[in-house]
């Protein structure tokens, strides 16, 4: 369960944390059938991005996001203190519901033993293709591809915008980008928006965005709602979707030549 790299060599990099399902049979054995059905996954999102522009980086793992969350700090610190969230190594959905047998849930060894396993990797991953992007481009950009239901009560009130716009207030990339995202996100007919609204961009945006340095981070939360069906078995809407990926590549085609 290595994590995947598709090297390309153009300034962007695209990272996708929670787009696998693989969970080890060990793991798996242990998980009640809400855990089983991994329903917070980040359904479809390799397709999704598939050839949009040529030339981009892509960083993923397999791994599915209740073995560990390959986007939470690796301390396991709150990354919305005083909100509701999950954890590195989730208990629950992102409805408060146990994913756990009775008593079967990870301690704090096994929780260090898979962020070594498997979120360490990736981030290595990470890192490794950044610091080739800077050293080839003098900067690099880091957009971390996300989706999650569009409704979902114990994280957030309401419908979720159809973009969110991360870049941790501000902090992590340079307002270029913010706003060549933002721009296209805006002109996109029957779309809505919102920068560092309920997602302010996860420890992937915060720990790697460095614009100080010429390391531009941003993540998207996309509402799933705009590409498949929010409900099992979570069938990719071919036609959404496409529509979709129109507005995606301009916002790729738009950080590609940012500095331009």
């Amino acid at each position: 369960m290595k994590p995947e790299v598709t090297p390309g060599q153009g300034p962007l990099l695209l990272a996708q944390p929670h787009g696998g399902i693989e969970i080890p049979d060990a793991i798996l054995s242990r998980l009640n059938s809400r855990g089983q059905a991994r329903a917070d996954t980040d359904w479809h999102i390799t397709r999704l991005y598939a050839d949009l522009v040529p030339d981009v980086t892509i960083v993923s793992t397999p791994v599915h996001r209740y073995v560990i969350d390959a986007n939470r700090d690796p301390s396991d610190q709150s990354l919305y203190p005083g909100q509701n969230t999950t954890s590195l190594c989730p208990t629950t959905t992102f409805d408060g519901e146990k994913i756990y047998l009775r008593g079967q849930s990870p301690d704090a060894d096994e929780v260090q033993e898979r962020q070594q396993r498997y979120h360490q990797p990736y981030h290595d991953a990470l890192q490794t293709q950044l610091e080739r992007i800077h050293q080839r481009h003098g900067f690099a950009i880091l957009y971390d591809c996300h989706s999650i239901r569009s409704l979902v009560p114990y994280l957030f009130d309401g419908r979720l915008p159809d973009f969110n716009i991360g870049t941790n207030s501000g902090e992590s990339c340079s307002p270029l980008i913010e706003t060549a995202v933002r721009a296209v996100c805006d002109n996109a007919q029957d779309y809505s928006v919102v920068t560092n609204g309920r997602f302010k961009g996860g420890w992937t945006t915060r720990h790697y965005g460095e614009p100080g340095r010429g390391l531009h981070a941003l993540q998207m939360e996309l509402a799933q709602s705009n590409y498949m069906s929010e409900q099992s078995p979570w069938h990719y809407d071919a036609d959404k979707a496409g529509q979709l990926r129109v507005i995606l590549a301009a916002i790729l085609k738009n950080l590609i030549h940012v500095f331009d």
